[in-house]
């Protein structure tokens, strides 16, 4: 157990061991079902303090959800620095080498409420939160490289943009609107962000499985004075795996929970999600090489030009114990930073140093929200900070001020040489102004060097993408966006966007001619595993139970999870199968097996196996199932169908490399 779960045993309560029912103030009651009544018919009376106190509670067991972020999970692990960074950084987490460090990371989706889907369009989030020896770190990060606006003063315009719609509070978890194309349009700074937002990127298949990136410019300062630009990546060991549009739109109907809930089973299973840290890192003498303004968080660096350095491993592998006081109740905030690390006048950084904390006073009641267990630090904290809402400490001695001579001007601060922080020494000159730098000004180069980067089958998607968003909106905001966003990226793709929505394609602009690409944008450049991949094995009763057995210790020992399906729960010989097509679909799986036996297939069997075709995942047969195919919509001769009797291993590359794309 790490330290910070350690931490959190201080505040545990065991509800699982024999105890008396109290209120809140210790008193045992002898009845949780009735309430005090003036007769078995009459009123209830108000001295019933305990119902009083139940209701009372209930009644305020909600706090307001995140305005963004606010479906979002969480696990704890840690993080393992390979080598010392000390060139680079004063950090002690990263300086030395092996140390690990407790951590607590909430995955999230950014346009939806609480209850919304998993699988939406949109960004994810990927905020952690490091326990280290110096104090909270925490690295506030997104699935996705860059925003969709230079200065945080858009930011409010740009959420109520993409939020549903205030007339009629629709759609719930969607940017297929007219507020949000209509924003995106006029403020072309979103150019970039909108081509990764209509990309795979935006439809992980699990949260394990999608890279996380700081956003920001960030600075690395060592124990000298040196400081480095940074910019903070986390790669997924699993790969970066999508789900498609279209099963995207049926999961969602199917389990809601899906990402979720994988992450859960997954760990519960002893499968931990695990991440590397990298880091790229420019000089500060090189700030103004690159051909755009590296503060820009609307621009990212391409890998090929300044490579990332892989130096740590994050380990995801606890799941929380109470989803409120824990997943619900941490606090993010990007000016949480320790010795070695500090800020760039990237203009959205800036906003969201003021930003963060002003959400947490609304929400988590007041400031003091440092103080509960999942945000306190497992270092000591002491400072003359007092009272307030929900203040959890006793302060002991008469003096809250400092400097003070009554109490030796305790708590004193720290030298830097003793650790205390020093926010970095940079000479900065200019008039006040309400302006933006000539640098910020390129709004489609790397737009279209995103697009330029991409497969064959990851540019369709991008296209069909655009074609499904702007489709929902009216006609107005259709050429609005054809004539201001997309004519200035790409002429394909905004030819093939105007004649699948029914507008005319404007007269072609000189901005879509970039040429350069960054092969590492590409998710078809990842890694390829089956640890934690799923089969959906689909099985008619008549199935000798040692075909059934002898499937499933194949699929296990190559790591594959498989769930054994029919119309019923069957029991064939000891063995019980798993689920029914009432309970579980093809597109919950990342493949399909259908073992059937002599009798014939029934509709929901037909219905998956040819869902899970269309979806371009692997199929898998018995030689003894050869007589399905005469009811379904492919062949045994098609791409990715295999016979697993005859070719296992052959079904297993396909099942590892995620999709069939050629089919």
């Amino acid at each position: 157990m790490s330290k910070k779960k350690d931490d959190l045993q201080k505040d545990m309560i065991d509800n699982t061991k024999k105890a008396p029912l109290t209120t809140n103030q210790g008193l045992p009651v002898s009845e949780d079902e009735f309430s005090l009544k003036n007769g078995e018919r009459g009123p209830t009376l108000m001295e019933d303090f305990h119902f009083r106190e139940k209701m009372t509670h209930f009644d305020h067991e909600r706090i307001p959800e995140r305005i963004v972020h606010a479906r979002g999970f969480g696990v704890h692990g840690e993080f393992e620095v390979y080598d010392s960074l000390e060139k680079y950084t004063k950090a002690k987490f990263l300086t030395e080498t092996g140390k690990k460090t407790p951590v607590f990371v909430r995955f999230s989706t950014v346009a939806g409420s609480r209850g919304s889907m998993d699988i939406p369009r949109d960004v994810r989030g990927f905020a952690t939160k490091f326990y280290t020896d110096e104090g909270n770190y925490d690295l506030v990060a997104n699935n996705m490289p860059v925003f969709f606006m230079q200065d945080a003063i858009k930011f409010p315009d740009f959420v109520h943009a993409v939020k549903p719609e205030p007339h009629n509070e629709m759609p719930q978890a969607a940017s297929a609107h007219n507020t949000f194309w209509d924003w995106v349009s006029v403020n072309t700074e979103s150019a970039h962000m909108v081509m990764w937002l209509m990309s795979d990127r935006a439809l992980p298949r699990s949260f394990s499985m999608m890279e996380g990136f700081g956003v920001h410019t960030f600075r690395l300062v060592n124990a000298e004075g040196k400081s480095h630009f940074v910019k903070f990546h986390w790669k997924p060991k699993d790969g970066m795996h999508q789900v498609m549009w279209d099963e995207a739109q049926m999961i969602n109907g199917k389990n809601i929970d899906f990402n979720r809930q994988t992450l859960w089973e997954n760990i519960e299973k002893g499968n931990p999600a695990v991440f590397e840290l990298g880091i790229q890192v420019i000089d500060e003498d090189d700030e103004f090489n690159m051909d755009f303004d590296i503060l820009d968080p609307t621009k990212l660096w391409p890998e090929e030009d300044v490579p990332v350095q892989i130096v740590g491993k994050m380990t995801l592998n606890q799941n929380v114990d109470n989803f409120f006081a824990e997943t619900e109740q941490v606090a993010f905030h990007p000016g949480s930073v320790v010795p070695g690390i500090d800020f760039t006048n990237d203009p959205l950084l800036q906003g969201r140093l003021f930003s963060y904390t002003d959400t947490q006073l609304i929400r988590l009641g007041g400031p003091n929200f440092h103080q509960l267990p999942i945000n306190r630090p497992i270092c000591p904290f002491t400072n003359n900070q007092r009272d307030g809402y929900n203040q959890m400490s006793i302060h002991k001695g008469q003096t809250a001020h400092h400097k003070n001579y009554m109490n030796d001007n305790q708590p004193e601060p720290l030298s830097t040489e003793e650790g205390g922080y020093e926010h970095y020494h940079e000479k900065v000159e200019g008039r006040k102004i309400q302006a933006r730098s000539d640098s910020f000004k390129d709004h489609f180069s790397q737009a279209k060097l995103f697009l330029n980067s991409l497969s064959e089958t990851e540019k369709q998607h991008v296209y069909d993408a655009f074609s499904f968003e702007l489709g929902k909106c009216d006609v107005e905001i259709r050429k609005l966006a054809i004539s201001e966003l997309l004519n200035k990226i790409d002429r394909d793709l905004t030819e093939y966007v105007a004649g699948r929505i029914g507008v005319e394609a404007p007269p072609e602009v000189e901005e879509s001619t970039y040429e350069k690409s960054s092969p590492a944008l590409s998710m078809m450049n990842t890694n390829y595993s089956l640890d934690t991949r799923t089969v959906g094995v689909i099985v008619m009763p008549d199935v000798a139970e040692e075909t059934l057995t002898e499937a499933k210790s194949k699929l296990e020992e190559k790591g594959l999870q498989p769930t054994f399906i029919s119309d019923n729960i069957y029991k064939i010989g000891s063995m019980t199968l798993d689920a029914t097509f009432d309970t579980v679909h093809s597109v919950l799986f990342d493949s399909m097996i259908v073992i059937s036996g002599k009798q014939p297939l029934p509709a929901p069997a037909i219905e998956n196996l040819d869902i899970a075709y269309k979806h371009k995942k692997a199929i898998g047969f018995g030689t003894d199932s050869a007589s399905i195919f005469d009811s379904l919509s492919f062949s045994e001769d098609a791409k990715g169908v295999t016979d697993i009797e005859k070719d296992f291993d052959g079904y297993l590359d396909d099942v590892k490399h995620h999709r069939i794309w050629g089919r």
